[in-house]
């Protein structure tokens, strides 16, 4: 999928030759049927090759894939999602990304004052 957002579309060579250690072509084929049968991705017959793309923005995939996680590792529970992130390596948050996710939280407690 990341070479798919990061290409706009791609045939399965193509993908392959962009992953740093990839594996065989049928396998990166048989990832992309799948992808196509979940609904992520589509195809369409440019010459004799098909060609892939994403169905959905990559803004849409990453919530929809932090939806899931949180539900099915946190229970539903944003505040330990949030938890555990910072608490797997707080020493390498800058002060920027504090500050930023500080601003974060700010605006959402305005947003549940109102």
């Amino acid at each position: 999928m990341d070479v798919l957002y990061e290409k706009g579309e791609a045939t399965v060579a193509e993908v392959v030759e962009s992953l740093p250690d990839p594996p065989s072509y049928s396998a990166v084929r048989a990832a992309l049927a799948t992808l196509e049968t979940k609904g992520s991705i589509r195809h369409e017959k440019k010459g004799a090759k098909f060609v892939f793309t994403p169905k959905t923005s990559a803004e849409t995939a990453r919530r929809s894939a932090i939806r899931h996680l949180i539900q099915t590792f946190f229970r539903g529970s944003r505040e330990q999602a949030v938890a555990a992130l910072l608490e797997v390596s707080p020493a390498q948050l800058s002060e920027e990304e504090l500050d930023r996710l500080s601003g974060l939280i700010e605006k959402a407690r305005q947003g549940v004052k109102r």
